[in-house]
């Protein structure tokens, strides 16, 4: 059995409980060195094999579970955050349905929700944004055409974007040739949860300005839209207060009072 793990976005303890006790349980440990927090490998036992993936290409990795999967091992397959994005689990998933090895996926924290929380940002803000938008910039690794970063700009909804922090320049060039508006609120945030976190508030024309005077290049999450305005104080003023608190709504719970 090979475990997926979703790492967190960082900090050590914010693990799910059953990837916790997984890692502590593994005889082997495959984990995402370039950007999983090493602290969580010190729940491992202390004959637990730890490989750094950063170093391993696919074959490598897959090399490494067969051997452990003959001798009836324990395997953790560590990754960062949420596997689901940008983990690249499914050829490593494909591959072991082909070997006939079993496997499950333990779901974790996104660095997107970890970067929420840095912030205080509520993503679906009433009457801002209902939509969030993940999605990353086109570098050595193509994205599909329909998913430009200017075709999800005309959307003028919440971005979310990964793997980016490097283009920063080519970045908010393509947001305003999309639709955002120079001055639409945005937000850098630098390893999210992690001790030496940085957030700074900008807007979409300062992006790379702001990452330049903050030595950011890489391991950051570009958020844009109109509910970054929250971030700023008198942000109560932007956003309509929720259906479902407002004593005067009827729910499946409650039933309304009219306002006096």
């Amino acid at each position: 059995m090979v475990s997926f793990v979703g790492a967190g976005p960082g900090a050590e303890d914010l693990i799910t409980v059953r990837g916790y006790r997984l890692l502590q349980n593994a005889d082997v440990v495959i984990y995402a060195g370039s950007l999983v927090n090493d602290e969580l490998l010190t729940s491992c036992k202390k004959d637990c094999e730890i490989y750094n993936s950063a170093y391993m290409t696919l074959e490598q990795v897959l090399n490494v579970i067969v051997k452990a999967e003959d001798c009836g091992k324990k395997i953790v397959r560590l990754h960062t955050g949420d596997p689901c994005l940008y983990g690249a689990i499914r050829e490593q998933i494909d591959a072991l349905v082909r070997l006939g090895i079993e496997y499950e996926v333990v779901p974790g924290v996104s660095s997107f929700c970890g970067a929420a929380a840095a912030l205080g940002l509520e993503y679906t803000l009433p009457d801002v944004s209902q939509s969030v938008i993940i999605t990353r910039m086109e570098g050595r690794t193509p994205v599909p055409s329909k998913e430009s970063i200017e075709s999800f700009a005309s959307h003028d909804s919440t971005m979310v974007i990964f793997l980016s922090a490097g283009m920063l320049s080519k970045l908010q060039e393509k947001l305003i040739a999309g639709g955002y508006a120079p001055d639409t609120p945005a937000a850098i945030v630098y390893k999210a949860s992690w001790k030496d976190e940085k957030k700074i508030l900008c807007n979409v024309k300062t992006l790379a300005e702001s990452a330049c005077k903050n030595g950011i290049s890489k391991t950051a999450l570009i958020i844009v839209g109109k509910s970054v305005a929250q971030c700023y104080s008198g942000s109560d003023s932007i956003y309509s207060r929720s259906k479902l608190y407002d004593p005067s709504f009827t729910t499946e719970f409650r039933k309304g009072q009219p306002c006096t």
